[in-house]
């Protein structure tokens, strides 16, 4: 192949098996066929339905091709997505994932891709050497969280070791920011999922490191402004080029707000409202539910809620705290289905946003004018929560216990009134930070210049 002369790239790209993965890959994809290149991307069929008629701005350069979910025992007939399974399941999804190796290298040898971007599939980089193609691991999730638990120091340092909660709860040896740490409780359920071992082949964790360890390039969902000590760090590391693409905030939403959530909006004040969504895939359990509800009711704000109905209830309306609902007549709504969340963050009555600290919510966050309430779930948000609330200073954390991780709807309202009260020092220090971040990222010019250099760095390399 010709070097630094082609123009155009042919690039492939396999994403991990959820949402929140395969929707920033098509971001992506769609801002490098802007760019002249032609995009392969690989998902299973249904999604490809929904991708392909929502998201795909390129059909004449990005095509999308599906590949068929193999059976596993115990993954449900129809699965695709981890949106389809318990997250205890989600290791089945894992094994249907390693068992599509032999199709992709049959549908790779047909493309014959410049590179390969993926995430989860740790045996792409191997593939990839045996077929001439490039391979980056192309992260969704921040470099701050990639850095604290796999960098080769870190993981060298744990190796053969029986790990403990202690091991995890300080970062590593020469991570660029030691406010950034873990709870006992969140050490131990990072330790939970890094344990887990799909169809008894090889551990998650490591199977992340051997990705890092084995691709050609890094790339990274992120920019300087919010990480760049981490971003070095991990070049540094693991001693290759790490790309970074900006954080893709998706284009400005063309569907107008639906009238229901307009009208409910629209009586209330500029930047008053509450908006809380924890994504399609965080499930609470009725307490931790419940206790979040009391939380926004307890604040006196008005509120919209956007959330599943919590394990093993059948409906939003089940769950409800007794006596709820007529208590926030007017002023509260809590929402079992889909929701338009980019459209919900732009409009002028939400002040506030309550989240699970999913990267790309956090993306979309940053960009509009909220402030920020953290509330992290599972092990890949906590390290954003503590970026967000200690690095960068850009939100308040809900308190929780250490052993637990149990939240109540006193720590859940505290939170609220520090970043929404005109008068609050701390609010005021909060609300000066994000002010100051969210002028950086929104200026002019600044997703393209994350393009443009993530584009030509890539073309450099085959």
């Amino acid at each position: 192949m010709e070097s630094k002369s082609v123009s155009s790239m042919h690039i492939a790209m396999y994403p991990w098996f959820a949402f929140g993965h395969i929707t920033p890959y098509i971001y992506l994809s769609n801002k490098l066929a802007q760019k002249g290149h032609t995009i392969s991307l690989i998902i299973p069929p249904k999604t490809k339905i929904k991708v392909e008629a929502q998201l795909n701005r390129y059909p004449d350069l990005i095509t999308i091709y599906p590949i068929t979910i193999p059976r596993v025992d115990g993954l449900p007939s129809g699965a695709e997505t981890t949106n389809d399974v318990p997250f205890s399941s989600v290791h089945l999804l894992m094994t249907a994932m390693d068992r599509t190796e032999n199709d992709i290298e049959l549908l790779l040898r047909k493309l014959k891709p410049h590179f390969i971007l993926f995430d989860f599939s740790y045996w792409i980089p191997k593939l990839g050497r045996r077929l001439g193609i490039k391979s980056m691991y192309y992260s969704v999730v921040g470099a701050a969280q990639i850095g604290y638990g796999l960098s080769p120091t870190t993981y060298n340092k744990l190796k053969g070791k029986q790990v403990t909660e202690s091991d995890l709860m300080k970062p590593p040896p020469g991570y660029p920011d030691s406010s950034i740490y873990l709870h006992f409780h969140e050490a131990r359920d990072s330790l939970f999922v890094s344990n887990v071992k799909p169809d008894g082949n090889i551990l998650f964790c490591d199977r992340l490191f051997k990705s890092l360890m084995e691709c050609d390039v890094l790339g990274f969902r992120s920019c300087r402004e919010i990480e760049g000590p981490f971003s070095d760090y991990l070049e540094k590391e693991f001693k290759k080029t790490l790309l970074l693409s900006g954080p893709l905030i998706p284009d400005p939403p063309s569907d107008p707000l639906d009238k229901k959530w307009v009208g409910f909006l629209s009586h209330f004040k500029p930047n008053s409202v509450i908006y809380c969504g924890f994504g399609s895939e965080v499930i609470l359990t009725k307490d931790e539910f419940q206790e979040l509800l009391l939380g926004l009711e307890l604040s006196g704000l008005p509120f919209l809620v956007a959330m599943r109905a919590p394990l093993e209830i059948d409906s939003i309306q089940e769950a409800l705290p007794y006596g709820f609902q007529e208590r926030i007549e007017g002023r509260g709504v809590v929402h079992g289905g889909w929701i338009q969340q980019p459209q919900i963050l732009k409009h002028p009555s939400i002040g506030c946003f309550v989240t699970h600290c999913g990267w790309a919510s956090l993306m979309e966050a940053l960009v509009n004018k909220c402030e920020l309430v953290l509330l992290p779930k599972r092990f890949d948000h906590f390290h954003s929560a503590r970026l967000m609330g200690n690095t960068l200073k850009v939100g308040v954390e809900v308190e929780k216990s250490e052993e637990e991780g149990l939240f109540t709807r006193e720590s859940v309202c505290k939170a609220i009134t520090t970043v929404m009260e005109e008068d609050n020092e701390i609010g005021k220090g909060i609300r000066a930070n994000l002010a100051k971040l969210r002028q950086k990222i929104n200026r002019k010019g600044f997703e393209s210049s994350y393009i443009d250099d993530f584009n030509n760095k890539l073309k450099t390399m085959y």
